[in-house]
């Protein structure tokens, strides 16, 4: 089993809507040695299942058999992950987490746009007015490897996408040596110039603030 990564592994994630797979292949062009995860995708290819929402009409994602699957990639390092939930993988193994964030007209527009059900529509954008997915950063990984960022057009996405590839490049070369994949990886303690509010990606505590593969609806 592979003790050390020396590529980091980025998790984007958001509500359902915000521009996470925009934003992911955008950003696997900055970085084509990386591979992308796009878990709705990755849970259906690897029948990570364990039943159906008939309510939400959409599988519901086993994420014990997901994450067996998942994480002897992810001790690899240079994955680039897609999934509107945060909470799930071992932060050991996650190096930057960005939340990704939408103005609530733009987010309505595009979640109707793709044909979504108003009861959908009202509930990720709830979800999005009470920040459920940063809550969920912030509650499952240390404040210095989480951001935010605002994805309301293609602007904002490069400007993003161009900002993840510095901080990529950054922790590269602060981390000649690569990291352990052990459970100390991201001690508190131990914060240094390759974090996220190093190098021009905000932490969440300083911001001014995408066939669904669970039972969240996205795309």
């Amino acid at each position: 089993m592979q003790q050390t990564r020396c590529r980091p592994n980025i998790l984007v994630s958001g509500t359902p809507g915000c521009g996470k797979s925009t934003t992911c292949e955008l950003l696997q062009r900055h970085l084509p040695d990386y591979q992308y995860f796009n878990i709705s995708d990755f849970a259906r290819e690897h029948n990570c299942y364990d039943g159906y929402d008939e309510a939400r009409k959409s599988h519901i994602v086993d994420e014990d058999r997901l994450l067996d699957e998942l994480e002897p990639l992810l001790r690899r390092g240079g994955a680039i992950v897609d999934w509107h939930v945060n909470d799930i993988f071992p932060e050991r193994l996650i190096d930057l987490v960005v939340v990704l964030r939408c103005d609530n007209a733009i987010l309505h527009d595009r979640l109707q746009k793709r044909g979504y059900h108003s009861s959908k529509i009202e509930e990720n954008i709830d979800a999005e007015i009470m920040g459920v997915v940063l809550q969920d950063a912030l509650d499952s990984y240390v404040r210095e490897i989480v951001v935010e960022l605002q994805s309301d057009d293609t602007e904002q996405m490069q400007q993003n996408v161009d900002r993840i590839a510095a901080w990529e490049a950054n922790w590269v070369s602060e981390h000649p040596d690569g990291v352990s994949n052990a459970l100390q990886q991201h001690a508190g303690s131990d914060a240094s110039s390759s974090e996220a509010d190093s190098d021009g990606v905000s932490d969440a505590g300083d911001s001014d603030g995408d066939g669904d593969g669970d039972s969240t609806q996205d795309n």
